[in-house]
């Protein structure tokens, strides 16, 4: 490693240098990301039911990108990635784009069709699409049992789809139509988790070395611009601008689903990358769906049948044996 991108390590990458377990710190930041991401997925989940996906999403980055400069210039002097080299400039833009505006629509408006917790399951996708993407596109290898990992995450979704679609013809709950509400929502879900594995095949051609937290700032950035041009474009500037930030409620919700996903979340998944093996990695980062179960049940009060929590764990145990083996 040169001395150049020693300087540039961020205060917990540095303590990994120097203690020689570089592995351990990416595999613990890496089940720390799916921490995050869990309950950010609850918080944003119930902002999002109250103001709407892009509200949401624009308070989301505009918060993550303040509380990622104060972080910037905690570990490393520089509130702002003025010293990002010309590679990052130009690859983490377009994952910031694709990654949070284009992504995230899909994301926050499966939450509002669907639920976190159904939509969460749709995530160990992500690390399976950017594989097959960085197969396609960047030349990478593909293992042979990435194609049996990815049938059995497909698996692990379609067991908990049916068991709800079973439960909704017995009377639990109303029929899932095609074309309906839920159907749509599954549709988001899907789209979201190609979508973000897109973001990340860019994001992993622009950070290269440099520092996770201001690489995640400029993702941030980015998606700033786009959520404002998103509102402009479609005509919901007072929505947005006006009547959003007068719903107390969304706005904490926002504000702490910020902290734990693009704030927190983001960074150490990035960290992650750069630390340990991207199996070791991915696999913990998927453990989303899984961890979530105990909050749907505790804090948003939903049922879950049995056979719904066997779903999510074959959807991760699919992941897993997809880097895994």
């Amino acid at each position: 490693m040169s001395i150049r991108r020693e300087a540039r390590c961020t205060f917990p990458a540095a303590i990994a240098y120097s203690g020689g377990t570089m592995n351990r710190y990416g595999e613990l930041a890496a089940f720390g990301t799916a921490v995050c991401w869990t309950a950010s997925a609850i918080f944003f989940e119930r902002a999002s039911k109250r103001v709407g996906a892009l509200a949401v999403n624009f308070y989301k980055v505009v918060a993550a990108f303040f509380l990622l400069a104060l972080a910037g210039f905690a570990f490393r002097g520089m509130p702002l990635p003025f010293d990002a080299p010309a590679k990052a400039w130009i690859y983490l833009p377009i994952s910031g784009v694709i990654g949070f505006v284009i992504a995230d629509y899909f994301l926050f408006n499966a939450y509002i069709l669907v639920g976190s917790r159904l939509t969460i399951l749709f995530q160990p996708l992500t690390p399976l699409f950017a594989a097959l993407l960085g197969f396609l596109i960047l030349g990478e290898r593909m293992k042979p049992a990435g194609l049996v990992g990815m049938g059995v995450v497909v698996s692990g979704i379609l067991i908990v789809v049916l068991s709800r679609n079973a439960g909704a013809k017995s009377g639990e709950r109303r029929p899932a139509r095609p074309g309906g509400a839920a159907a749509k929502g599954l549709a988001f879900a899907f789209a979201s988790a190609f979508f973000q594995a897109v973001g990340l095949v860019f994001s992993k051609l622009g950070l290269g070395g440099y520092d996770a937290i201001s690489g995640t700032q400029i993702r941030v950035g980015t998606a700033v611009l786009g959520f404002a041009l998103q509102a402009l474009l479609f005509r919901q500037a007072r929505e947005l601008w006006v009547e959003a930030p007068r719903d107390r409620a969304a706005m904490k919700s926002t504000a702490i689903g910020a902290v734990f996903g693009p704030f927190i979340g983001v960074s150490l998944s990035l960290f992650a990358l750069q630390s340990t093996s991207a199996g070791a990695a991915s696999t913990l980062m998927g453990l989303t769906p899984v961890l979530i179960i105990l909050p749907s049940i505790f804090v948003l009060k939903q049922k879950v049948k049995p056979l719904e929590v066997v779903g999510a764990f074959v959807a991760v145990a699919g992941a897993a044996l997809f880097f895994l083996l």
